[in-house]
């Protein structure tokens, strides 16, 4: 998660400084987008607090009461936030938008606009660039989609999330200035707020999706399960794997549960030491896996293997 920290830093930063021009652009213009615009600023500076939150919070110690950790206390923060932009930057936008379509009102000094939504524009800009080169870099191989569908650190795709929408936020707002000078047609202005509520709206829909799965208790990536079953195959006197069971515990806390048949007469001292070796073996080739149980199951009829064994 450290890796994610410049990366919410940086949209912090120009959130906040966006978000004042917007308002004082709004308050001068009266127009309806714009002041959409500045709450979405707003809100998204909010919700970078909060991702910084979640993460401060997970890296508490296990307790008694939270035995494995509170690493999910960053997922439960990142669904916060997905509310947060559904409730209140959607919701907002939307009302705003019906309001001056309802009841439009001409926006006055329309170059304030464009200034300031061009501004916008560099700043988020320069953000989701930089937030994209991070993704980029712990991504891999999969593509950027299924980076997201797969990530297990929601703090880093929070934010493109939002600098995405923020973005496609300013284009709409400009357009929707843009219109009702040149036609003369007000409500543009006010179609243009609903429309960013829409983008925010199905940002947060999409966010709380994704976020959902960790929440509950995702396992870990295919490729990941796959190298544990095969160094479950490979360790001593082990004849069969069964079940290979894992969870997200945290972005980097994955908690693994194995069952596996150990062959015919194999000694108990040897089966306690073959799961100590693999104990090691799979927390070595991963290092986000920090707990390792294994229940050794014997065949039926066999005195000299324990019914299970944990490590």
């Amino acid at each position: 998660m450290a890796e994610s920290k410049p990366v919410i830093f940086a949209a912090m930063g120009g959130n906040l400084a966006i978000a004042v021009t917007k308002f004082v652009a709004a308050a001068l213009t009266g127009s309806s987008a714009m002041l959409s615009e500045g709450i979405h600023s707003v809100v998204d500076t909010g919700n970078q607090i909060l991702l910084l939150l979640g993460m401060s919070r997970a890296k508490r110690p296990p307790s008694p009461q939270f035995p494995f950790g509170h690493g999910k206390e960053v997922y439960f923060w990142s669904f916060v936030v997905a509310l947060l932009i559904f409730a209140i930057g959607a919701g907002v936008s939307i009302y705003e938008g019906i309001t001056h379509i309802l009841h439009p009102e001409p926006i006055e000094s329309p170059l304030i606009n464009y200034i300031v939504l061009g501004l916008g524009i560099l700043f988020e800009g320069a953000s989701w660039a930089f937030a994209l080169n991070e993704f980029r870099k712990t991504k891999g191989k999969w593509s950027y989609i299924e980076a997201v569908h797969r990530g297990k650190d929601p703090s880093m795709f929070v934010v493109i999330f939002e600098d995405s929408a923020a973005l496609l936020g300013l284009f709409v707002a400009m357009a929707g200035v843009a219109l009702s000078q040149w036609t003369g047609i007000e409500q543009f202005d006010g179609i243009a707020s609903v429309i960013i509520g829409l983008i925010l709206g199905g940002t947060a829909i999409w966010l709380a999706m994704e976020t959902k799965g960790l929440l509950i208790g995702e396992s870990a990536n295919r490729h990941v399960v796959e190298g544990i079953r095969e160094l479950a195959g490979q360790a001593d006197g082990v004849e069969q794997v069964n079940e290979v069971l894992t969870m997200h515990m945290g972005p980097n806390f994955i908690l693994v549960t194995l069952s596996v048949r150990f062959a015919r007469g194999t000694p108990a001292e040897r089966i306690e030491q073959a799961i100590a070796k693999l104990d090691r073996e799979i927390k070595s080739a991963n290092d986000s896996v920090k707990r390792v149980f294994v229940e050794a199951e014997a065949r039926a009829g066999v005195d000299d293997i324990p019914e299970s064994a944990q490590a």
